[in-house]
């Protein structure tokens, strides 16, 4: 059974059906990791063509990994390497792309709505794998899964997104699929670094960490992203790390059985300190095997594989 859509560009406009489905197909798809050969032929014979206009490791890899796992072919561009540096623009990279009859295109870029406009242009699917500050779907999926995992539930909790509110799409992607799912969602974090339309956002926004992070199921922690700011958002790392950063003390705050999160990449020392990162309610290392299993159960159901191929 796949989605009843083409693409996947964003948790905002997914049914709480639809969110179930991709995170309950996850579930089944982890015993597929835990096999000594990790190989079914699900996707045999498709083509997944990945392409990165940002750096990534997680997000890349993970799909790269996932598109193999099920026998599917999978072609990474590198930017770097392609002639884009030579200055040929988005659509003609992707018709050219598309002429090599692929099934899917998997893109992150650094404009929000660049993976729209492709899927506006092309009959065969997209997902999206992060645009500029708009959605990151795949990672609010797999932080779902994490919790539900850890939780038992998504309904009635109330997680605490903590950082750089402003500039992330994670942020945005777990808002949409937590509140789809019945879960209270808080944004943490300085007044500069809180989106402008939050207001109008189903979230409770705090600029008290302390205050922010009290009583929470779930601490999600946001990086700085200083690649994408263009003012004096902030005086200074240190100032940051003093008001905003991730302690033991400050986690005290939460629920006594809290998790914390993390997207990645980290930033040690800022926005979380190292004793917390490596704790034992750190779910980060979770969250990257739960993308797999989150990025095979989304080119699943676009792709629309067999349920008897998955158990071979």
């Amino acid at each position: 059974m796949g989605l009843k859509r083409k693409d996947i560009l964003g948790l905002q406009e997914m049914s709480p059906d639809e969110i179930e489905t991709i995170l309950e197909t996850a579930l089944s798809f982890k015993e597929i990791l835990t096999r000594k050969v990790k190989k079914v032929p699900t996707l045999r014979g498709r083509s997944i063509i990945t392409l990165f206009f940002e750096p990534s490791t997680r997000t890349r890899t993970s799909f790269e990994m996932a598109g193999k796992i099920m026998s599917a072919d999978v072609s990474s561009i590198a930017m770097a390497n392609s002639s884009v540096v030579k200055g040929e623009c988005l659509k003609d990279t992707i018709l050219t792309l598309q002429a090599m009859k692929p099934d899917l295109f998997i893109v992150r870029h650094q404009a929000s709505g660049a993976p729209h406009f492709i899927a506006g242009m092309v009959k065969e699917s997209v997902i999206n794998a992060g645009d500029g500050m708009h959605e990151h779907p795949s990672q609010g999926l797999l932080d779902m899964l994490t919790i539900i995992e850890k939780k038992g539930r998504l309904d009635g909790l109330t997680v605490a997104i903590v950082g750089d509110i402003l500039h992330s799409r994670v942020a945005r992607s777990n808002m949409w699929g937590l509140t789809k799912m019945g879960a209270k969602v808080r944004f943490v974090g300085p007044e500069t670094l809180i989106p402008s339309e939050a207001k109008n956002l189903p979230v409770e926004v705090y600029t008290n960490v302390e205050e922010g992070i009290k009583g929470a199921d779930v601490v999600n922690v946001l990086r700085i992203q200083r690649e994408r700011m263009t003012g004096g958002l902030l005086p200074s790392t240190r100032e940051y790390s003093r008001l905003f950063g991730i302690t033991k003390e400050r986690l005290k705050l939460a629920k006594d059985n809290a998790i914390f999160m993390h997207p990645g990449p980290m930033n040690r020392g800022v926005e979380i300190m190292p004793d917390v990162a490596d704790s034992d309610i750190s779910m980060v290392t979770e969250q990257v095997t739960n993308g797999v299993a989150v990025r095979m159960a989304m080119l699943y159901h676009l792709l629309g594989g067999t349920e008897d191929a998955v158990v071979a």
